[in-house]
């Protein structure tokens, strides 16, 4: 098993969840927001862990998921938004993937059914299988024929 592969997935997850909650607002998005406190070494540099988490982030802005306008040290992307690509695909409904019941308001199933807040209720549930799958849809271009919610 690839443990830093997972906790790529769920970084880059929780990452793009914290700037989809302030979005369309900049925001500095904070390694230790995302992953806790992590010591630094003997020497002050951060921790491999820390460095995972930032490296993260620097590749989904990399890829076209966020934009910053710089770092703040090794801590943080500053003034990070997400882009047009992060915002439509975290957005995009999976209803396919929806446990919730169907005779709920269609406002609340049409919020239920985005891929955003399916990501939050697996980071919530410690479901770490769930977040992979569900942040690997983040990254497919189609998500089998389902309909944008914006």
């Amino acid at each position: 098993m690839d443990l830093q592969i997972d906790e790529f997935y769920k970084d880059c997850a929780a990452g793009l969840l914290q700037l989809y909650l302030a979005f369309p607002r900049r925001t500095a998005l904070y390694v230790e927001d995302l992953i806790g406190l992590e010591e630094t070494d003997e020497f002050g540099l951060p921790s491999k862990r820390h460095q995972s988490c930032l490296g993260a982030l620097l590749w989904l802005a990399d890829e076209g998921y966020l934009r910053y306008d710089s770092t703040i040290r090794h801590e943080a992307l500053d003034q990070a938004v997400l882009s047009e690509k992060g915002f439509v695909r975290l957005s995009r409904s999976v209803a396919h993937l929806l446990d919730t019941p169907a005779d709920l308001p269609a406002a609340v199933l049409r919020v239920q059914a985005t891929l955003a807040w399916q990501l939050r209720a697996a980071l919530r549930s410690g479901h770490s299988e769930r977040v992979v799958q569900l942040t690997r849809l983040v990254f497919e271009s189609n998500l089998g024929g389902s309909e944008d919610t914006v």
